[in-house]
């Protein structure tokens, strides 16, 4: 049984998933996940629909992000302040931001809210989670703003990130979508709910393609969007696939940090003062230890290989203080990444390894 520590829910080492599955139904997805995540499921996005792909999924409503035939491959989504009646869309836009501020139950009809249309897992776990057993939390996501803003571009190659229009709009916008789904979950569980960021740019963050980003102002980004799901009763995670600035997020607002353990642990490891005064402040570690990146990595992995590896890596950041049992309860065991590009037997793996070397830690150490 999960039991709340410094205000935040213990991980227990229970099995946590990253949203994206290779299928083309969300009833087979869903039943995927529920397999393999019982205790905390997730909602599942299909990126073989152009509507639930990473850029699109959560850009409607914000008034500064156009699209063209948006349900099609080719389609192309864009930055546009330019379009005829954009101000007047933009006064709302903030009108609507501040009487969510004001009153967050407004949200719930309102343009900040994720249609059914971009998101049918989203609505399907909802239709489901009520009914189910042994149910601890659920689990959202949202890309998160950096992602957004320097994913799309303007119609001239200009990432939003560095127009402080878009920036700021697609900040508040990503708040507010966050905090509408942790409200539509927490609403349909009754359960915790914990909505992950997804912010695979961070991976680039200090390449020559950022430069002129400052990193204070980007954890203030990050808490903003963190607060959001805070203060809709959400546990607000981070995922990144592959390297960052570690320092950066572990001293954020975040209450769940998602890495790649399988390929970046070492990258992680000597950050041992912020590591421990992130766990000491009750947050999460989500050990992201089954591989995803390469098909036959995960196919020479086994659960006996991955728990072994988990239990290396404890050894490097165990102490007095906290033990591999100490640690284990402030952690979720993950995936790497998501599995939405991988063939189905890999991704169906990936899963089960998540599963099992859940299980086998908790029995060792519990």
């Amino acid at each position: 049984m999960m039991t709340k520590k410094s205000g935040l829910f213990s991980a227990d080492g229970l099995p946590l998933l990253i949203g994206s599955v290779p299928l083309g139904g969300h009833r087979e997805a869903l039943e995927w996940i529920m397999e393999a995540t019982p205790e905390i499921p997730l909602w599942p996005q299909l990126p073989s629909n152009p509507l639930e792909r990473m850029l699109p999924q959560f850009c409607e409503g914000i008034s500064c992000i156009r699209e063209e035939n948006p349900t099609n491959d080719s389609g192309s989504i864009f930055y546009d302040t330019s379009w005829s009646g954009f101000e007047e869309d933009m006064l709302a836009f903030y009108e609507d931001y501040l009487a969510v501020e004001d009153n967050p139950e407004v949200i719930d009809n309102s343009r900040f809210a994720v249609s059914n249309e971009r998101a049918a897992g989203l609505y399907l776990l909802g239709d489901e989670v009520a009914n189910l057993n042994g149910l601890h939390a659920v689990k959202g996501q949202v890309t998160g703003p950096f992602t957004m803003l320097t994913g799309i571009k303007d119609l001239e190659g200009r990432a939003g990130y560095y127009n402080d229009t878009v920036r700021d709009m697609v900040v508040k916008g990503v708040r507010m979508k966050a905090a509408w789904q942790t409200r539509f979950l927490k609403r349909c569980s009754g359960k915790q709910v914990i909505m992950f960021i997804d912010e695979p740019a961070l991976a680039g963050l200090g390449s020559s393609a950022f430069i002129g980003v400052d990193t204070e102002e980007l954890r203030q980004q990050i808490n903003e969007v963190a607060e959001g799901i805070q203060k809709a009763g959400g546990l607000a995670g981070i995922h990144v696939c592959a390297n960052t600035d570690w320092s950066l997020l572990l001293g954020s607002k975040i209450d769940v940090l998602s890495f790649d353990a399988y390929g970046y642990f070492d990258r992680l490891a000597p950050l041992k003062e912020e590591l421990d005064a992130y766990l000491k402040r009750g947050s999460i570690l989500a050990w992201g230890g089954v591989p995803t990146s390469k098909p036959e990595d995960i196919a020479g992995e086994s659960t006996e290989s991955l728990v072994a590896l988990w239990e290396r890596h404890m050894e490097t950041i165990v102490d007095g203080e906290r033990d591999q049992a100490t640690l284990l309860r402030s952690s979720f065991i993950t995936p790497s990444c998501g599995t939405g590009s991988l063939p189905k037997e890999s991704a169906r793996k990936v899963l089960s390894l998540t599963r099992s070397v859940s299980l086998e830690l908790r029995a060792r150490y519990f």
